[in-house]
């Protein structure tokens, strides 16, 4: 049974903008994260992907520190987010990370958890739902990946854009999970603790799946400080804010 504790995050929207953002993660790596017996990134781990060919500065400053961690002897994991759904497999090789399916089950020690982004659990915003069954269809992103690099940023700047103005049209429960996809992912997994980000509202949840206490909790996103979940191989757990310097 492992004795170091799994790391979570998820949500850091890692981009040139946020250059606070992209340090505090560069130093949770060479950092907190060296002492895990493993990394989780539950999707978001960039403000944007548009492909693994386009490495400005950030970008490769953030590649660089996972190949890091990784050579170190720390295995991480990478669940793909709403942001970032084209990291492929050369971003893959080239941090040495592992690409996770979503949602995912996760085990070691006596813990066994369903993972995911949490996207696919905000069922109301039927919007969001019809346009992420598009953009994750292969011959969608062949299509895409096939452009040139200025116009697949041009039109992630621009889906950003709509991103933002759909957010503050939409109220703030069609934003949220619905409570039935909660209960359903929880059955369909057989698991009684669910770890996801996506929302950016931390909390811990409890559910009652047939008669049985189930346990949600939700990352923080980095704009304003770090936000990791801490689980230890016997079950024990914290969801703990990161301040930043």
């Amino acid at each position: 049974m492992p004795t170091s504790p799994c790391l979570f995050v998820s949500d850091l929207h890692l981009d040139a903008a946020l250059p606070a953002a992209v340090s505090q993660f560069i130093a949770f790596l060479q950092g907190p994260a060296r002492k895990a017996a493993a990394l989780y990134i539950v999707g978001d781990l960039f403000e944007s992907w548009v492909g693994d060919d386009d490495l400005d500065f950030t970008r490769e400053r953030v590649c660089v520190a996972l190949r890091d961690l990784t050579s170190a002897g720390v295995p991480c994991f990478v669940v793909r987010g709403n942001r970032d759904f084209l990291l492929g497999d050369a971003f893959a090789r080239r941090t040495n990370i592992h690409l996770l399916p979503d949602p995912v089950l996760v085990e070691f020690g006596a813990v066994k958890l369903c993972l995911l982004h949490g996207d696919l659990l905000c069922t109301d915003d039927h919007n969001y739902q019809s346009l992420r069954t598009v953009v994750r269809d292969p011959q969608w992103q062949k299509h895409f990946l096939a452009l040139d690099l200025p116009t697949r940023r041009a039109l992630a700047g621009a889906a950003r854009r709509g991103s933002q103005a759909h957010m503050d049209r939409s109220q703030y429960q069609i934003m949220d999970v619905n409570p039935a996809a909660v209960i359903t992912a929880f059955r369909a997994t057989g698991t009684k603790l669910m770890v996801h980000g996506h929302t950016h509202r931390p909390a811990t949840h409890t559910h009652i799946v047939d008669g049985d206490a189930a346990i949600r909790i939700v990352l923080g996103d980095w704009y304003t400080q770090g936000s990791c979940l801490r689980v230890e191989a016997d079950g024990r757990y914290e969801l703990m804010s990161l301040p930043r310097s």
